[in-house]
């Protein structure tokens, strides 16, 4: 049995690699990034006006003696560049406009009065105001994307502004998703009093759609021989094979013999935490496929899947799966021996997490209540109240 710190740095040492494509802007939201994007002009691509008002030429404020500005023209937001002809005069402008020529400075509309195409200020100008530099935002050619980056919403905008309409993003493993076990049924089953339905393989589907992969399930009985032919298909067409149920002692728990059968080279079996212990990581030297296989409760499916699996997929396309640091709003005592996954719930203001008691590794109504987990290293003091800890937090 190993630590949870070296099992997942051995999770980490066998990176997938799948290449890259070109998908559609629209298709890009949460995919990672495939190579740096440079910006195509500046930003903004030129002096831009941030407020209705009127443009003048700053330097005739003292001079002007009339005490008003006559409205030559206006400049509409998408119009080409006017041009201020007499520098005692102003152009109306509008919010998002290229800032006329001759011009330096905004009027908003609150601070003046118009009365027969004349503006008249109506309280001291700041110059220069109001007006939206070329490139203080962003320079052309500077780098706007870094390779890798999880896209979110505010980086499809950006790509958009920049011209990517084909966004290069890494490739997504092509996953198998098995449930072993006889007592298994289907959804649409009614189960006898000794079977239950699927659920496990469901909650890890629906997981990796929120991370953009789609993936097949199937369910394996627990017959050696099912189980040989079957997972050796699997592990022939699947990039990445996600097993729950079959890594433990039982009898029938014949997973990590028929993986080493089919050359799987495993690269640990049980891990030295709670819940998850018997989790089970290898990978086939030749095929180059990747094999998660859980243990059947469903905490421990879960834990497993959002620790090693997502660090493993984030590191896969050169990022990093971050664990922000939360508060613990009660004390709590680590374990001696095995680092703890503890399940928390998020207050309402989202800066500390609160303990959940479930029923044990296999209460699978107590995920459909929690925000994610703390990571509780092993030890022997306590921890006091409003203590910090490492949080995972479920998808």
């Amino acid at each position: 049995m190993i630590a949870v710190e070296e099992a997942l740095a051995i999770v980490l040492s066998k990176p997938g690699v799948y290449g890259m494509e070109k998908v559609s802007l629209i298709d890009a939201g949460n995919r990672f990034l495939g190579e740096d994007i440079f910006a195509d002009r500046d930003s903004p691509p030129y002096d831009r006006v941030m407020m209705d008002g009127i443009a003048i030429d700053s330097s005739v404020l003292s001079l002007n003696e009339p005490g008003y500005f006559f409205i030559e023209n206006i400049q509409a937001a998408g119009d080409i560049q006017k041009i201020l002809s007499d520098k005692n005069n102003c152009i109306e402008v509008m919010t998002g406009a290229i800032l006329p020529a001759n011009t330096d400075s905004i009027i908003p509309y609150e601070n003046i009065d118009i009365i027969n195409n004349r503006a008249y200020i109506k309280q001291p100008v700041t110059p220069k105001k109001y007006i939206h530099l070329q490139g203080s935002d962003h320079k052309k050619n500077q780098l706007a994307l870094h390779r890798s980056k999880r896209l979110n919403a505010a980086d499809i905008g950006l790509l958009a502004a920049v011209g990517i309409s084909r966004v290069p993003v890494y490739i997504l493993p092509k996953v198998a998703i098995v449930a072993t076990g006889n007592e298994l049924v289907d959804v649409d089953v009614i189960p006898d009093n000794h079977q239950v339905r699927m659920s496990n393989v469901y909650s890890l589907h629906a997981a990796l759609k929120m991370d953009m992969i789609s993936s097949d399930i199937f369910h394996i009985n627990d017959d050696e021989a099912t189980l040989f032919a079957q997972l050796s298909t699997i592990v022939n067409e699947y990039d990445v094979v996600l097993i729950s149920g079959g890594v433990s002692k039982g009898k029938y728990d014949y997973v990590p013999v028929i993986l080493n059968k089919l050359g799987v080279e495993k690269l640990f079996h049980q891990v030295a935490q709670r819940p998850g212990k018997p989790f089970w990581f290898g990978h086939h030297p030749d095929l180059h496929t990747h094999v998660f296989a859980f243990p059947g409760n469903p905490v421990s499916t879960f834990v497993c899947y959002h620790y090693y699996f997502r660090h493993w997929l984030f590191s896969s396309m050169g990022n990093q799966l971050q664990l922000p640091l939360t508060v613990l709003s009660g004390s709590i005592t680590p374990n001696n021996t095995l680092t703890q996954f503890i399940p928390v719930t998020l207050n309402t203001d989202g800066n500390q997490v609160s303990e959940v008691v479930n029923n044990g590794s296999g209460d699978l109504f107590s995920l459909s209540v929690i925000d994610g987990f703390i990571f509780l290293p092993k030890g022997d003091t306590a921890y006091p109240a409003k203590s910090s800890f490492r949080f995972l937090k479920i998808i």
